[in-house]
């Protein structure tokens, strides 16, 4: 993240890289109505795309390239010069970006916690045995078949209302999706209940926005500087440092979640198998934290899992499904 104070004149025209999602177009217009704010003369405009990651439904994500899906064709915005930064929720972005790319900046976080969405049911714990229940995360999977192994858990892809709809025509009894993305929508009654991290951890990011630009234009990171949260972006540099130390991807049950408590961080990580049969947890603080100190902190909780086997775990899931690459 770029924090280098603005010296240049004000910006006369921003392009925003955006998939066509509703939820991302919503992102999208939030930062244009931020950057309207700081730059009342900018033309702030939204260039809508639709990625791979949204084209490609049939499949679960770990079987047709993970979560780089999502921003590979707004980094070619940003590379060919029609974009100049993109918005992305930070859970969709890889923990490694491409060279030549840089995270400028990270906004405040919405609610990070999952949501019980259904029409007839209170909770999880009401559903009846073999209830069926869509998600389109190993995380979330490994959770509900751990806590709920009379439930089943089928994948359920699509944007958020695709997958909203899917749940009213009765193709499942339930789905979990993320809160931040139904509260960001107006959808914040569709919440039955929201799931406690310690019932079901967050992903890393989770809840969060990132602004991605092209490396080497200083000016702009300058500009984008004023919409940096420096408390959420140290939770999610030590959230996501979990999951790139031990090579974490979509293909693996993985969860982080860091939070401010007392002036201190305190970040959970855990990895589990798919069938949560094996669950592994850890945790760590860290007193009044710096960007480094942060990512030292995500190193720690990636090495205590490690220690209890992470590696295995992942090794093998990454085995078995192959190559993560797009079909």
């Amino acid at each position: 993240m770029n924090s280098e104070k603005l010296s240049a004149p004000p910006p006369s025209t921003l392009v925003i890289a955006s998939r066509e999602s509703r939820l991302a177009m919503w992102q999208a217009e939030h930062v244009q109505c931020a950057l309207h704010k700081l730059y009342p003369s900018c033309d702030v405009k939204i260039l809508g795309m639709t990625t791979r990651g949204d084209q490609i439904l049939d499949r679960t994500l770990s079987k047709v390239g993970g979560k780089g899906l999502f921003v590979k064709e707004l980094e070619n915005a940003l590379a060919d010069g029609r974009a100049d930064l993109a918005v992305h929720s930070l859970k969709d972005v890889p923990m490694e970006l491409p060279a030549g790319f840089e995270l400028s900046c990270v906004m405040e976080r919405e609610d990070p916690r999952d949501a019980f969405v259904s029409n007839h049911y209170d909770s999880l714990a009401a559903l009846p045995p073999g209830s069926v229940v869509g998600t389109s995360s190993l995380r979330r999977e490994a959770m509900l078949r751990m806590r709920y192994p009379q439930l089943v858990v089928q994948p359920l892809r699509g944007n958020l209302d695709t997958r909203l709809a899917k749940l009213d025509r009765g193709d499942y009894a339930a789905i979990i999706l993320a809160a931040a993305g139904l509260k960001r929508l107006g959808l914040g009654e569709r919440i039955r209940a929201l799931l406690d991290p310690e019932d079901s951890l967050p992903a890393a990011g989770q809840g969060a926005l990132g602004i991605e630009i092209r490396a080497g234009r200083p000016e702009l990171a300058a500009w984008l500087a004023p919409l940096h949260h420096e408390h959420t972006a140290a939770a999610v540099e030590a959230e996501r440092m979990v999951s790139r130390a031990l090579g974490g991807s979509c293909e693996v049950p993985l969860a982080a979640y860091a939070t401010w408590h007392d002036g201190a961080l305190h970040l959970r990580g855990c990895v589990a198998t798919p069938d949560g049969q094996r669950v592994l947890n850890a945790h760590a603080s860290a007193p009044a934290p710096t960007l480094a100190h942060a990512l030292q902190l995500g190193r720690e909780v990636a090495g205590a899992l490690e220690s209890q086997g992470a590696l295995d775990i992942v090794r093998s899931l990454s085995t078995a499904s192959g190559p993560a690459t797009a079909e």
